[in-house]
């Protein structure tokens, strides 16, 4: 495979709440916006996640991150406001913290296994 750009979509139904929504959860307003019904951010080099105003599927999304460095970032989080809606370590020592955007839809954050036995970092 060639050089991969990603782009995951998330649609909404307000998109100033939304973009200020992300903004917090992703630490930095979005990178641009290609027209007046979208914004981006771009979460690595050609790893696009997008809002979309499309009030007809809005809370139906969800997207999975995967982080090298998963403490630091969910803490960041929540130094924004922002608190997880679940955590989840699985059977592997892999975490998951899912937050909840205004719509419903679903943004996860990833990490590798922790020497902690519950998952709390």
């Amino acid at each position: 495979m060639s050089k991969l750009d990603l782009f995951a979509g998330i649609y909404v139904s307000d998109l100033d709440a939304a973009t200020t929504w992300y903004a917090r959860l992703l630490g930095s307003d979005e990178a641009f916006r290609p027209n007046d019904v979208e914004a981006v951010w771009e979460l690595a080099e050609h790893r696009f996640l997008y809002v979309e105003l499309k009030p007809e599927h809005a809370g139906h999304s969800h997207v999975t991150v995967f982080l090298e460095d998963f403490e630091p970032a969910v803490d960041a989080i929540s130094a924004r406001g922002i608190e997880p809606a679940q955590r989840e370590t699985y059977e592997n020592g892999v975490r998951k913290w899912t937050y909840r955007d205004p719509d419903g839809n679903e943004i996860g954050f990833g990490g590798g296994p922790t020497e902690d036995p519950d998952g709390t970092p």
